[in-house]
């Protein structure tokens, strides 16, 4: 029965090696706050890493344990991700992680490819996007569109001191077009 249902990507692996694939890129993500792989990839990896980032906002010795059972490298990692990043999701109801599409990494494989973020983290593609356009919009004399103000709330709602970082991004964009 060809596209039935199933309860998650099997991702052409055992389940060991799945387990371990998908370890791997949650660790990278919680280290680099921003991964580049293939969507398939990326999207199973999104549901791991909110988990572990619900698990951080939970903050009891359970919570612990099972976060520490996901990633590699806890001891480099658990202060990471039980201190600032709890500390930037604690507000907001769900929603850690962002995936965006890109072109094929590469050319021999044409593989549909993904970059997974953690939105309002420092490495935020859509807030440094927004406030590019922004920048855009002031120099050219122009009034906003809709998708830029909606995406203007969106990457300010749950920030800390959302619209002051947001104005310095768009102060520092304008100056680097000039």
């Amino acid at each position: 029965m060809a596209g039935g249902l199933t309860k998650y990507r099997h991702l052409s692996r055992d389940s060991a090696h799945r387990q371990a694939l998908l370890r791997n890129l949650v660790t990278s993500l919680i280290k680099d706050e921003s991964i580049h792989t293939t969507w398939p990839k990326a999207k199973e990896a999104q549901r791991l890493a909110e988990k572990l980032i619900t698990f951080a906002k939970k903050d009891n010795e359970t919570s612990r344990r099972k976060a520490q059972g996901i990633l590699y490298t806890p001891h480099e990692l658990m202060p990471k991700l039980f201190g600032e990043i709890r500390e930037r999701y604690l507000n907001r109801p769900g929603g850690y992680t962002r995936v965006l599409r890109t072109e094929p990494k590469d050319s021999y494989d044409q593989a549909p490819s993904a970059i997974l973020e953690l939105v309002d983290g420092p490495k935020d593609m859509r807030f440094a996007m927004t406030a590019a356009a922004v920048a855009r919009d002031r120099k050219l004399g122009k009034k906003h569109t809709d998708l830029t103000v909606k995406n203007i709330s969106k990457v300010t709602r749950f920030r800390a001191e959302g619209r002051d970082a947001f104005e310095e991004m768009v102060e520092k964009v304008s100056k680097l077009d000039m």
